[in-house]
């Protein structure tokens, strides 16, 4: 009754906002991406803008999701604890957007209720600057045509997957209601330089690879990453992306939180494989690694398709291990501005957590489909079955482990 009393509570806070700040919820904000329907797909915040800076501006946005969740799960043993239909705890966020000069804005995303952690508490944020005229009127125009700088404590470019995955309960642009096994994100200090240019897309920046930070003089670490790729609308009916992301960490304590810096907490609640509040997503463990991503997406009239290739490798060469991670997604959006959607998701890990290690295997599928009741309001209901298996969890718990059964969700962002 306690969790459930803290998300109603902030439930009540988040609408308390909404009705004080209709005003604010109006503003317009350069170069961003608002929460909605009409935001599908567009991965990076487009560098062009027909907003016109008039002074200060503060929009107030938020998130809330709920499901209701049935699943059963078994392993050889019939040793799982057992699960029944139920919901699951509300999430909510709450979204500060604030222009704060012509060609600066940031972002502020606090997460009112999540799994992990049922207080409020901040996830994170950005500053993006896409005009340098705070220093003087067309400073450098020429170049920041086409340059962005974002620096922050917030999620940082690397890969595609991070633009469709649930963000606690930031969950309409993800299609299922699961993220991937292998779940690329953190919310680290990081800064970064993009060129955007005619669909062209380069990324460099750098993190300390840290979640929780320290000025000890062991955690004296970075990670560098970066993206190259190229995004078109080829004609009215087809557009073509396809990208590239490299991940590096070095070995000066940097923790490595890249598959386990989600501090919100796993979708699917009650999963028995040893991660509790983050399963049932697998984490590498690796100290500091290097990581590869691919990402193609193609969507032509109301098809689209989104896949990952993705390998990550232990930088400690002395111990060794790696890890390949593959999913591909196949939509179909229908219905009067593709206001409804049916697909399905193959999503699957392989790999040694060292060389020493026997093989884990991990894969998914979700097949489900979701309606659009308006551009801000979204319905989903998906079935999801995993399964584990390799020599890993040969006598554990995980030893023929399963879990399959639907999920309904619903979200609303805005």
């Amino acid at each position: 009754m306690k969790t459930l009393a803290k998300a109603f509570t902030s439930l009540l806070i988040l609408m308390s906002v909404i009705t004080l700040s209709v005003s604010a919820q109006t503003a317009q904000i350069q170069y961003m991406n608002e929460p909605g329907k009409a935001n599908l797909n567009q991965f990076e915040a487009p560098k062009t803008t027909d907003v016109e800076f008039t002074g200060l501006q503060v929009r107030v946005g938020g998130d809330f999701a709920l499901q209701f969740q049935g699943f059963t799960q078994t392993n050889s043993g019939d040793s799982l604890a057992e699960i029944s239909p139920n919901f699951n705890l509300p999430t909510a966020n709450l979204n500060f957007d604030v222009q704060l000069a012509d060609g600066m804005r940031m972002h502020l995303r606090t997460y009112l209720s999540s799994r992990h952690h049922s207080e409020a508490y901040v996830k994170g944020g950005y500053m993006q600057i896409d005009k340098l005229d705070f220093i003087s009127e067309g400073f450098a125009s020429d170049l920041m045509d086409v340059l962005r700088i974002r620096v922050g404590m917030d999620e940082y470019n690397y890969g595609d997957t991070h633009f469709r995955r649930s963000d606690n309960a930031a969950a309409i642009y993800n299609p299922f209601v699961g993220n991937y096994l292998m779940d690329s994100f953190s919310t680290e200090p990081f800064m970064e330089v993009s060129m955007l240019n005619n669909g062209i897309i380069a990324v460099l920046g750098a993190t300390n690879g840290r979640l929780n930070q320290s000025v000890a003089a062991t955690d004296d670490g970075i990670a560098l990453y970066g993206k190259v790729g190229y995004d078109s609308q080829i004609n009215e009916d087809l557009r073509v992306r396809l990208t590239g992301s490299f991940y590096n960490s070095t070995d000066k304590g940097t923790r490595d939180y890249l598959y386990h810096g989600d501090r919100a907490g796993g979708r699917y609640y009650g999963i028995d494989d040893g991660r509790g509040d983050f399963s049932p997503r697998i984490n590498t463990g690796y100290a500091y690694q290097t990581a590869f991503q691919i990402n193609p997406f193609v969507k032509f009239q109301g098809l689209e398709f989104f896949g990952v290739f993705e390998m990550a490798s232990n930088g400690d060469d002395a111990v060794g291990g790696s890890f390949t991670q593959l999913g591909a997604e196949a939509l179909y959006r229908f219905g009067n501005n593709e206001d409804f959607y049916v697909g399905g998701r193959f999503n699957s890990v392989t790999g040694e957590f060292t060389d020493a290690t026997p093989t884990y295997e991990v894969s998914r599928i979700n097949v489900g489909g979701g309606w659009f009741l308006t551009d801000n309001v979204l319905t989903k209901l998906e079935y999801v079955s995993q399964t584990y298996g390799g020599d890993y969890t040969t006598g554990s718990a995980l030893e023929g482990a399963e879990f399959s059964g639907l999920m309904l969700e619903a979200v609303i962002s805005f």
